[in-house]
């Protein structure tokens, strides 16, 4: 048996109606399924984003939304804007719309279908914040870091749990049904852990086989494994355009040239994806974009640098890492992705590996993606020197 880590604290994932207590201010996080957003839910955001809070929006490693430093938002006021502009479907599953999916994915109709019948479901409102779904689109760069997923293979999905392909294939049109019936079984089999209930598949002890018995579904032999994957950028199959977003935050300039698009899709690397052109525009939406100072050319050194929110607006990061971030994103190109953290908790780090470097209060901890010193982590710490010299 495996031993899992177990919460030992309340879940208490910021939303949009319940709000974070940030050091800068109340937070908000705005779950938009499958990272799809139109320009003008975007631009109602930048308003909301100007008028109560720091003016830019951020993009989260699950591909939400946050605004920060709403110090002056009303909380009525905020839910009546966020509703109108259709980001706010349900009160009551409002915490739990967590469905990441494929940025580039062909058919998108699946992650609404599967947002629609989570919200339909009463019982599901008691999911952890946490909990993740997800729809890949074949290419496994979403479906191996959620709790229960939908991965294309063939003529069949297949629904990974935890990550781990455990040999569940079911049908296409069986697929929204199979994944809630998982979410289901999750609720019931953390409700017998204890006091001390799990957040995620992953932390309840042989999760992955116990929820799989629990659909009573036959099984085939596991074959899927996590496959490299790499984050898209520039114009992508004459359709669209993938563009990195620095630090993962959005300014006010960069939030009005996406508002004037009619498709949107935020990345789980951060970044956003101008979907759904016709031909012949793509070309004028690289020069746009690129003039608002997001990146869209390969080899950028702001590609796989993230950050948590660091100070000030974090009261237990130990450091700006943005700041420090950005002074040495301009010598740092190729390799693993770098996260910089401003403290040991590692908020947003990527799911897959990466190199982490965390602010100690004396500098900086660098370490590769299995937890001992790599050689991309001491590149990186002698940037940090370099940097904070400079």
């Amino acid at each position: 048996m495996s031993s899992p880590h177990r919460s030992t604290a309340v879940d208490a994932c910021p939303g949009a109606l319940r709000l974070h207590d940030a050091a800068d201010g109340p937070l908000a996080r705005v779950r938009i399924p499958g990272g799809r957003i139109t320009g003008a839910q975007l631009g109602a955001l930048r308003e909301i984003a100007a008028e109560w809070g720091d003016g830019h929006v951020e993009l989260t490693s699950r591909a939400n939304l946050q605004l920060r430093a709403l110090n002056g938002a009303p909380a009525v006021q905020l839910a009546a804007r966020l509703a109108a502009a259709g980001l706010l479907p349900s009160q009551t599953h409002e915490l739990v719309r967590n469905i990441a999916a494929s940025p580039l994915i062909g058919d998108p109709t699946p992650i609404a279908a599967l947002d629609r019948a989570l919200c339909a479901d009463p019982a599901l409102a008691a999911l952890p914040g946490r909990f993740l779904f997800a729809i890949d689109g074949g290419a496994g760069d979403v479906a191996f870091s959620a709790d229960v997923a939908a991965l294309p293979v063939g003529d069949r999905i297949a629904v990974l749990l935890a990550g781990r392909d455990v040999g569940l294939r079911v049908s296409p049109d069986a697929t929204v049904p199979t994944l809630l019936a998982a979410a289901h079984a999750f609720l019931r089999l953390a409700g017998e852990a204890g006091e001390r209930r799990p957040w995620r598949l992953r932390e309840l002890t042989d999760g992955p086989a116990r929820v799989a018995a629990a659909l009573g579904l036959p099984l085939i032999e596991p074959s899927l494994t996590r496959p490299a994957t790499h984050e898209p950028i520039g114009v992508v199959d004459a359709t669209a355009v993938a563009a990195l977003v620095p630090l993962g935050r959005l300014t006010p300039a960069q939030l009005s040239a996406l508002s004037t698009a009619a498709v949107l899709v935020v990345t789980p690397w951060r970044g956003i994806v101008v979907a759904d052109l016709a031909p012949g525009e793509t070309a004028s939406w690289a020069d746009r974009l690129a003039a608002a100072g997001l990146e869209v050319a390969a080899g950028s050194p702001w590609t796989g640098v993230t950050t948590c929110a660091g100070r000030p607006g974090c009261a237990k990061a130990l450091a700006d890492v943005r700041s420090d971030a950005s002074a040495a994103a301009p010598a740092m190109a190729g390799g693993l992705p770098v996260h910089w953290v401003g403290c040991a908790r590692g908020c947003g780090s990527p799911a897959g590996p990466h190199v982490r470097v965390e602010a100690t209060g004396q500098g900086y901890l660098v370490a590769g993606p299995h937890g001992g010193a790599a050689a991309a982590g001491d590149e990186v710490a002698a940037l940090v020197a370099a940097a904070r010299k400079g």
